[in-house]
């Protein structure tokens, strides 16, 4: 790459730190030297003793410090900087943000910005080898996890979902920077609105480490996993109160016409509960699981024609397999083995919709 399509000059470094410590100071020294323009630094409510820090890294012209009086977290922190740099310095094509504790080698930040300038409209994701032995047993494990889940829920694969090193173009802040989170679950989001906005990402490997002997991460393992499983929960939940209104209306159905109706009894108590189940989710879905800010009427069109076809497939396994155990007793089939056969199928279907409506019905893609 030419020299005049460097990131150095095109590309804000972010650098949020809370109650950083000498390292903090080593790495602005270091983009300075190296030849950044633009570093905005973010104080995210650091106490007295390491204000110092950002005392020092005032006294470069590069360096322009936002500070928050008290500790608002690191989503609140990135959010802010891009704000700023969104309203500040539009001249710039985008943006790479950094962890203050050294993890991040300099040739790797310019590496990112580079490669962000060469993709033009992707998001550049600095992935870690977390195979190497020196790896903290809890981002091992932590990664794994979010990566996996990732992959199951979401249908992202992404090899370093805990990264910090993170190259945005410019004609992508103001959206990130209103994206839900205000501490470590907002990188988390961040990676889940980029899938509904059809925006892209590529990985740049870069070098992985770790000081064990001052390794100090303000990441809390229990506390900040669960924020980001939470994200990851909510179609589950969602999902979950929709078939609980499904199962009860089915089951009050079956037991109060299940004689009279014969055969007829499952699909009719089937439809009738979809249609309330339905509307019930498709809210849900919209506004809690998937944030979906696209056109209403569109999302719902989408939606029924899902749920239409799903319904039939539904209407036709359940009213098969229930008789089809009918006659295998001889009798009409009690109403909880006719729910329970109801269930199986159901859940079946969960597994089958759920991509369909992550990638189609709420995808705010153009």
């Amino acid at each position: 790459m030419e020299k005049q399509d460097s990131c150095l000059k095109k590309v804000a470094v972010i650098l949020p730190s809370l109650n950083p410590d000498h390292r903090f100071l080593e790495v602005a020294e270091g983009l300075v030297n190296a030849g950044f323009a633009h570093i905005v630094v973010v104080d995210d409510g650091s106490d007295e003793a390491h204000r110092k820090w950002f005392d020092a890294v005032r006294t470069y012209p590069q360096c322009h410090v936002l500070v928050h009086e008290v500790n608002k977290g690191k989503g609140r922190a990135l959010k802010d900087a891009m704000a700023y740099v969104h309203e500040n310095l539009p001249q710039l094509s985008g943006v790479v943000t950094i962890d203050g504790d050294g993890q991040h080698l300099l040739g790797d930040i310019i590496a990112c910005g580079d490669r962000m300038l060469a993709e033009g409209d992707k998001v550049v994701m600095g992935c870690r080898d977390f195979s190497l032995p020196d790896v903290p047993p809890r981002s091992v494990a932590g990664n794994r996890f979010t990566a996996a889940m990732f992959r199951i829920c979401y249908g992202i694969r992404i090899t370093d979902t805990q990264t910090g090193l993170r190259a945005i173009p410019a004609a992508y802040l103001e959206r990130f920077s209103q994206i839900e989170g205000e501490r470590f679950e907002y990188e988390t989001n961040m990676l889940l609105q980029m899938k509904r906005m059809g925006i892209s990402f590529v990985e740049q490997p870069i070098e992985t480490v770790y000081d064990k002997e001052e390794y100090s991460s303000h990441y809390n393992a229990l506390k900040d996993s669960w924020r980001i499983f939470k994200v990851m929960a909510k179609f589950l939940l969602s999902s979950g109160a929709a078939f609980l209104v499904d199962t009860a209306i089915f089951y009050v159905l079956m037991k109060l016409f299940g004689e009279r109706m014969g055969t007829f009894a499952p699909t009719f108590s089937l439809v009738a509960a979809r249609v309330v189940s339905s509307f019930v989710n498709f809210n849900a879905n919209k506004t809690f699981v998937f944030q979906n800010k696209g056109n209403y009427k569109r999302s719902m069109v989408r939606y029924y024609i899902l749920c239409v076809i799903q319904l039939i497939i539904n209407a036709a396994l359940t009213n098969g397999l229930v008789a089809l155990a009918s006659r295998a007793i001889g009798h009409s089939l009690p109403a909880i083995l006719a729910t329970l056969i109801q269930i199986a199928v159901m859940t079946v279907l969960f597994f089958i919709s759920y991509p369909i409506q992550r990638e189609w019905v709420f995808s705010e893609k153009k």
